[in-house]
């Protein structure tokens, strides 16, 4: 028996319930990237790239920010983004994943409790493992279910502190968490709140300073910001207390151990932020683009519009989602099937991402596209 064999029948099976994985190139109207300021490809980024490299910052950092690869790019960007975001410090990562990753592996201690959303990223998850904490999951944006958790913990005897985890603006749902009634939470619990702002930095807040601008700076607030999605950039950021940073850069491994992220990233980064604050335009856009998309989508079969750039549209099954997705692309839409484990079986769905790379007349076009198919379902297509 082959010794790949064992994969090669994960992966059968995988595709048999029509939940293989397969990389596609971007092709067609961009309903599905994350680049809701229409950043990534923006003549200033490239600029502000080009001028960073004509004054000698290099492409790569060379080791990791405690050896060789501590670059004042990188300096520059994390206190830039301290001041914009209201926060005593904060620290660069290469990735949202790597941040989260660190964030909870590393801060909550043995005695402690994490009590997270149920629908929170996965990166926070996988951080848990490699940490000390016990952890418990409370029911999706249900402070008080999050307090009861916290309550029978206490009840068995735990002793340290807990960490309320949540997003500030879901990804898949598109939808906001109570993050003052988290917050009040944490302070009456003597415990800490962690906001992954990854959604919504850039998009929500003054400036674009996320959901939780008005508690960023609190000392038992941390908040995570990606550079990757409204920044069109890469990496993140952990702001918090400078004591929790310095926690960090001495315990987090993939900090410590991680090649850093390239200065020339950094140095793009601090153009995003100064966009931010000098182009509040392109947020208004994005607004306006919502605003249309939910009026033209919302009533679809299986629509569920939350205010925000991110539209779901709940199909059901994963074959049924996979097909419309197919359908869609063929006729020049760039819209991707999310499939359980990312959501709950049974709510496979089309993630329709609202961004500047699309205009009003495309998403009249794809609202056209989709009643015609749910109307007509080609192969199935229809919802589940």
């Amino acid at each position: 028996m082959s010794r790949l064999a064992a994969y090669a029948a994960q992966l059968e099976s995988l595709a048999s319930r029509e939940r293989l994985r397969e990389r596609r190139a971007a092709a067609g109207r961009d309903f599905t990237s994350n680049d809701y300021l229409g950043l990534a490809a923006s003549e200033r980024l490239r600029t502000a790239v080009r001028e960073a490299l004509a004054r000698g910052v290099p492409v790569g950092a060379s080791g990791s920010r405690l050896l060789r690869g501590h670059h004042p790019e990188h300096e520059c960007l994390e206190a830039e983004a301290a001041a914009f975001f209201g926060a005593e410090r904060s620290l660069l990562f290469g990735s949202g994943y790597a941040a989260n990753l660190a964030l909870f592996a590393t801060l909550p201690q043995r005695d402690d409790l994490v009590v997270h959303d149920q629908w929170v990223h996965a990166s926070v998850h996988d951080g848990l493992r490699l940490g000390r904490a016990a952890r418990a999951a409370f029911r999706h944006n249900d402070p008080q279910d999050a307090r009861r958790a916290i309550l029978e913990w206490r009840a068995r005897g735990g002793r340290g502190r807990p960490w309320i985890a949540v997003e500030s603006l879901y990804s898949m749902d598109g939808d906001r968490a109570p993050l003052r009634e988290f917050h009040a939470l944490a302070d009456a619990q003597d415990g800490f709140l962690v906001v992954d702002e990854a959604h919504a930095t850039g998009v929500f807040g003054p400036d674009g300073r996320g959901l939780a601008s008005a508690l960023e700076g609190q000392e038992n607030v941390i908040a995570l910001h990606t550079g990757g999605k409204a920044l069109g950039v890469g990496g993140a950021w952990v702001n918090a207390p400078r004591l929790l940073v310095e926690f960090l850069v001495n315990r987090a491994r993939p900090f410590v151990f991680a090649t850093a992220p390239p200065p020339i990233v950094a140095a793009a980064l601090r153009e995003s932020l100064a966009i931010l604050r000098q182009e509040p335009q392109r947020r208004e856009r994005l607004a306006a683009l919502v605003a249309h998309a939910e009026a033209r989508l919302g009533a679809l079969p299986g629509a569920a519009p939350a205010g925000t750039q991110i539209l779901p549209l709940i199909v059901g099954t994963d074959g049924a989602a996979v097909r419309l997705a197919t359908a869609l692309c063929e006729r020049g839409f760039d819209v991707r099937a999310i499939r359980p484990p990312t959501v709950p079986e049974g709510t496979a769905r089309l993630r329709i991402s609202l961004n500047l790379n699309v205009t009003a007349a495309d998403v009249d076009a794809l609202a056209g596209a989709l009643h015609a198919l749910l109307e007509r379902p080609v192969s199935g297509a229809a919802r589940g």
